[in-house]
């Protein structure tokens, strides 16, 4: 029997006008399965009423009623209030980018800390918005358990702190387990290598190039959410170190969503060397910005800088001749990047080049620790 094909919502997405937020957004949008029928764009959305400015709010209103769209998608964060009211608007649902982004997470956590870690983000996020949305709905209190002077809003509160507790217990666990690991893995003085980078950089892609795994690889955004370590030979065969794949940074990514993976990305952002992958095919806005969005969050998780070097990818999808050298030579200029490795994953250029600097940088004594 055929499994009929997952139908796909139609959507309006709200996001700010420049080119890279742009493309950004409607991948986000892609990668959570919803098909854009519009996009509005706004130079502010921090407006009080709708998040986005009330004439624009009008537009919407007036497209979403003809198109029979079923989602407003705003490219960010967004208050209870803000969002009810654009709902009673345009009789649609409304959705902010936190809720965008924990919803593809949702859709590709396969592992059970994956799982908890993305529960754990959810919370987080809605914990702020149960006392607000309370105020909005009912001032009711509710008699029971607690006492008739308890309010709804504090039962959920209750029941949502609990089930943090809970979560950040089985993390504190799976942590313990990745400790112990790692120490085993330290006695036996086998190097560990990180790969680190914005989603989307080709990081799963040069892993399974490096391992000769068969992850899976998508052009939608966050396709990894779980780390995963694998053996990988160096150049000459007779060195052995553990290479990481990890989950991709984004930018505008809020602190609770860093800090729900903030366990698995402090363990392989522990090895004795980090491989930071910058994306070379793309425009210099987004090189630019991908860049120092991926540093941001390294300096916020508090990485050794001393152990990061950068490599950059996808060189197969830019003209190999002069026009080729010539781009590579301007993004490290702009980035100033001193002679930066440049690869290709699915053609091996400059892969062994990367090996050997590998092995070079690793020939220092180890720094890793948690």
């Amino acid at each position: 029997m055929q499994v009929p094909a997952k139908s796909m919502r139609n959507v309006v997405l709200v996001t700010y006008p420049g080119n890279f937020v742009l493309e950004e957004a409607k991948s986000l949008v892609d990668s959570a399965d919803r098909r854009i029928l519009r996009v509005f764009t706004q130079k502010y959305i921090n407006h009080s009423e709708y998040g986005i400015g009330a004439g624009k709010a009008k537009e919407i209103e007036t497209f979403v009623k003809e198109s029979h769209v079923e989602q407003v998608i705003v490219d960010e964060h967004l208050t209870s209030k803000q969002i009810l009211n654009l709902e009673k608007l345009t009789g649609a649902q409304v959705i902010d980018r936190e809720r965008l982004i924990l919803d593809i997470f949702n859709s590709r956590a396969t592992t059970n800390e994956a799982k908890l870690q993305i529960q754990l983000a959810e919370i987080k996020y809605e914990m702020p918005r149960v006392r607000e949305i309370a105020k909005m709905t009912t001032g009711k209190e509710r008699a029971g358990k607690g006492g008739s002077g308890e309010y709804v809003v504090d039962v959920k509160f209750r029941d949502l702190k609990r089930r943090m507790e809970f979560i950040k217990q089985k993390l504190d666990e799976a942590k313990k387990k990745r400790q112990l690991y790692h120490h085993q893995r330290t006695k036996t003085k086998m190097p560990v290598v990180s790969l680190v980078g914005y989603t989307s950089a080709g990081k799963t892609t040069l892993f399974n190039l490096l391992t000769t795994e068969q992850k899976e690889t998508s052009a939608s955004l966050f396709t990894t959410l779980s780390t995963t370590t694998r053996s990988m030979k160096l150049e000459d065969a007779t060195a052995t170190v553990l290479l990481t794949d990890t989950v991709g940074f984004i930018s505008r990514l809020p602190t609770y969503m860093i800090d729900a993976f903030k366990s698995t990305l402090e363990e392989s952002l522990a090895a004795d060397l980090i491989v930071l992958l910058i994306d070379c095919s793309e425009d210099a806005e987004s090189i630019r910005t991908k860049y120092y969005s991926c540093w941001q969050v390294l300096r916020e998780l508090k990485v050794d800088e001393s152990k990061v070097i950068v490599i950059l990818t996808k060189y197969d999808d830019n003209d190999r001749g002069n026009s080729g050298q010539q781009m590579v030579e301007a993004i490290a200029k702009d980035l100033e990047l001193n002679d930066p490795i440049v690869i290709s994953s699915k053609t091996g250029y400059g892969i062994r080049r990367l090996k050997n600097t590998v092995k070079a940088l690793l020939k220092k004594p180890a720094t890793s620790s948690l």
